[in-house]
This record gives structure tokens, C-alpha cells and sequence, in this order.
């Protein structure tokens, strides 16, 4: 499943836009809300019941990191980025 994220990725990926262009498309970018885990009633937590998975939302990011396709720093360029944007939207 693509989205706006995994696109912006990809062209990271590929070169076509820097590090910097990416992270500028995710200040301007709207965020989607998710929903935090809730603890089950066992106390296992998020890994008991994760969030759904919002298509558009930070959750792309994380899984391209885990997918190994953004570097840590990377991650960190994009999640200060994406921050920034939900903070400045006043969710923060």
C-alpha cells in the first residue's frame, strides 16, 4: 500500500529528492491521528493490542526504518520533522 509517505520515501530512495526536501514535505504535511495501543487487560500492553495501522501516518516511517530502507539517522531527520508539523497543528 503506497501513500503520500512511502512515496516521499521511495524518491528518497531513489534520489530524486534530498533528505532536506523530504523532511520540508513533512513540516508542510498534514498528520494523521492514531491511536496509542491500550494495555490489555493481561497488562501486556501494546504488543497485546497494537494500534491499527493508519496508511499516511508516522506508522509508514517506522515500518521503513524497520524495513531498513531509512537509515537511523535518517529516521531522526524525518520524525523531528514530522513533530514539528503535528506540534505547530497544536496536537503536540
Amino acid at each position: 500500500m503506497t501513500s503520500e509517505v512511502t512515496d516521499l520515501i521511495a524518491a528518497l530512495r531513489a534520489g530524486t529528492m534530498s533528505l532536506d526536501q523530504v523532511a520540508q514535505r513533512f513540516r508542510e504535511r498534514h498528520w494523521p491521528e492514531t491511536d496509542l495501543p491500550s494495555a490489555s487487560a493481561t497488562g501486556g500492553g501494546a504488543l497485546d493490542d497494537p494500534a491499527p495501522y493508519v496508511p499516511g501516518s508516522f506508522d509508514d516511517v517506522a515500518s521503513a526504518l524497520h524495513r531498513r530502507e531509512l537509515t537511523p539517522a535518517e529516521y531522526e531527520v524525518l520524525a523531528q520533522a514530522a513533530a514539528d508539523s503535528i506540534n505547530a497543528a497544536g496536537r503536540g
